[in-house]
């Protein structure tokens, strides 16, 4: 009985957690190819990808995981989306300039490390922030 209060709970919670999964895939892959590849700085190799992760989490986000929340249409969600991302995209920008220039650990795992420090956070932060100010639940009427 308790398991089904609690499946929409965990309905959402696991396809976020999915979407979050595609998302760190993205942003990982995309931050080593611009560190290692391509010679970008660590802060740079964070962003870019980041910000492509942030357009697919938005798409799988409104049409998946909330997909049963109303969007007024009115283009406050995306623009609220962007900004929180903009938040947690700054805790992991935080995270990796920490490791590389504070710490001075330049290597591959270390930035991978300070890379995945930043993205659990950031996505802690961005779970609240979603349910608090995103995807806010449909006002009865």
């Amino acid at each position: 009985m308790a398991v089904s209060r609690h499946r929409p709970f965990l309905r959402e919670l696991l396809s976020f957690g999915f979407v979050g999964c595609v998302g760190t895939v993205i942003t990982i892959f995309g931050a080593n190819l611009l560190r290692a590849w391509l010679g970008g700085s660590p802060v740079t190799s964070v962003v870019v990808p980041t910000m492509v992760s942030t357009l697919v989490s938005y798409l799988a986000n409104r049409f998946w995981t909330f997909r049963d929340r109303d969007s007024d249409g009115s283009g406050r969600e995306v623009v609220i989306f962007f900004a929180l991302n903009g938040v947690g995209m700054l805790i992991q920008v935080l995270c990796t300039g920490f490791t590389y220039y504070t710490l001075g650990l330049h290597g591959g795992i270390a930035y991978n490390l300070g890379l995945l420090a930043g993205l659990g956070l950031g996505s802690a932060f961005r779970y609240w922030s979603y349910k608090k100010w995103v995807f806010t639940p449909t006002a009865p009427a």
